[in-house]
């Protein structure tokens, strides 16, 4: 429900305004005079507290546009990896809008049924029933609680709100916004260190936990800025925005270092003339089984001429992406193999239900192979994920977990494909060719890292998939309808 506030310009009436500010600035005075700096954050509260009254949509796109601003207490030292002040307002909204259902129980049904969400609840519930039989149940209930503090605001509010289409836009923007603040912060680290490669992995901290996932995120928006780009109904100085924002995207992919972004980038431009061309799916089987043959069938020569790469990872761009069939020699990929292979050991041992959400980085140090262990490898195996979205949820889930996550990709993008195919109106195909293609440089780079534990990866993505969902179900029928046959929120 909208709000709009009418200012009454009588004498009377701006006596009052004026006394209320005088008040303000007063107690804001005497506050910092005190040195009651926390006492600031009460007209944040304030406000906070009126988007939950009266629109509750607007506390959504605080959350989104404070996310990439968001620092990890894990960073500070903390012993916490919340992220603030971004995640105690997607739990806040996540409790809301429950209580909000089960009071009102007025949710759509025809979100409840779409394939996408079934999907989704099958994932969710599965992860619920293997935290219960998790070997360290305290640490996957605090997951599974994260992963529904994610899901609830940007996957099952966030359709509702995307009934409205600039919604869309909105949400988009307002996480573009502040990323561009986190790419001008970096690129002045990035100068700062004269472009070198191995500092530059740090310069996002600590509003990126790393380059990987900095660049992952990016690239996840470049489509919909180039399609903003290209776009004809545009206004000069949206054009001249829009271009700013295209080079400054384009110019921190390409020093991220990230050699799992460049590989997505590719991958989704493949995929753009995949849709564009409307080559058959059928067609398109039939090659991945040719291709997965001839790998196979030449499996041995494959691997010695892969083992000859003896080129690491390097500022020089060409000589950093020949590193990336380096699996002898670059400690990156070959401690990416160890964990590949830890995960996968452990889903055979555990096939089923897994060794429980989140548990992978305290159970695999037992798993790791001497032959497969690297210099940065520690018998402890203290370092992390399993580097891989499909891998890691097989060992942590079993595999239910992993192959429901696996349909979820799939099905997202089948219905964004065919979105853009058949939808009426230019507007609900560009945004879900964009929402697509950004998915798609994720789905590649979840081959080779994970971050949807992370506030930063997990709010476009489900959002992305929300869009698509929410497209579905609202944008693609009628041709004639409009965003005023919907509320504004």
């Amino acid at each position: 429900m909208a709000i709009r506030f009418n200012l009454n310009t009588n004498p009377a009436s701006l006596k009052w305004m004026y006394a209320i500010c005088f008040v303000f600035i007063a107690l804001n005075a005497a506050i910092i005079s005190q040195g009651w700096w926390w006492s600031l954050l009460i007209p944040a509260g304030l406000l906070i507290a009126l988007f939950c009254t009266f629109s509750l949509d607007k506390l959504l796109f605080l959350a989104v546009f404070l996310t990439p601003l968001s620092v990890s207490l894990e960073h500070l030292d903390f012993g916490t990896s919340i992220s603030l002040p971004a995640e105690p307002l997607m739990l806040l909204l996540s409790t809301i809008f429950i209580i909000q259902q089960l009071y009102k129980g007025d949710y759509d049904t025809k979100v409840i049924l779409h394939p996408i969400t079934i999907l989704v609840l099958i994932n969710l519930m599965w992860m619920a029933l293997t935290s219960i039989t998790s070997d360290l149940p305290l640490v996957s209930f605090k997951y599974l609680v994260s992963r529904i503090w994610f899901l609830v605001p940007f996957y099952f509010f966030s359709i509702s709100v995307f009934r409205y289409l600039e919604n869309i836009k909105r949400f988009l923007w307002m996480y573009i916004i502040p990323l561009i603040l986190v790419i001008g912060y970096a690129s002045f680290g990035l100068i700062r260190t004269g472009f070198d490669e191995e500092l530059s992995q740090s310069v996002m901290t600590p509003f990126y936990p790393s380059h990987t996932a900095y660049g992952a995120i990016i690239a996840m928006f470049l489509p919909f800025v180039f399609t903003h780009v290209l776009t004809k109904e545009k206004t000069r100085l949206m054009k001249v925005a829009g271009l700013f924002v295209l080079f400054c995207f384009c110019f921190a992919i390409l020093f991220s270092y990230s050699r799992a972004v460049w590989v997505s980038l590719p991958a989704a431009l493949g995929l753009y003339l995949l849709i564009i061309f409307k080559i058959k799916v059928r067609t398109v089987l039939i090659a991945i089984f040719v291709i997965v043959g001839f790998l196979v069938l030449n499996k041995e020569q494959i691997m010695i001429a892969l083992e000859k790469n003896k080129q690491d990872s390097s500022e020089e761009f060409v000589e950093n992406f020949q590193s990336i069939s380096n699996i002898s020699t670059d400690d990156s990929n070959t401690e990416r193999i160890n964990r590949w292979s830890s995960a996968i050991a452990m889903f055979k041992e555990r096939p089923i239900f897994g060794w429980g959400p989140g548990t992978y980085q305290f159970k695999y140090a037992p798993f790791q192979l001497s032959k497969n262990m690297t210099l940065i490898s520690t018998n402890a195996g203290d370092l992390g994920n399993a580097h891989s979205e499909y891998i890691g949820p097989l060992s942590e889930s079993g595999l239910l977990g992993g192959v429901s996550f696996l349909l979820i990709a799939i099905y997202s993008l089948y219905i964004g494909i065919r979105l853009y195919l058949n939808a009426k109106r230019e507007e609900v195909r560009f945004l879900s060719l964009s929402v697509v293609l950004g998915l798609s440089t994720y789905f590649i780079h979840g081959f080779l890292n994970n971050y949807l534990d992370t506030d930063k990866a997990s709010v476009p993505f489900w959002g992305f998939i929300a869009i698509i969902t929410a497209l579905d179900i609202y944008h693609s029928k009628n041709p004639g309808h409009t965003d005023r046959d919907y509320p504004k929120g």
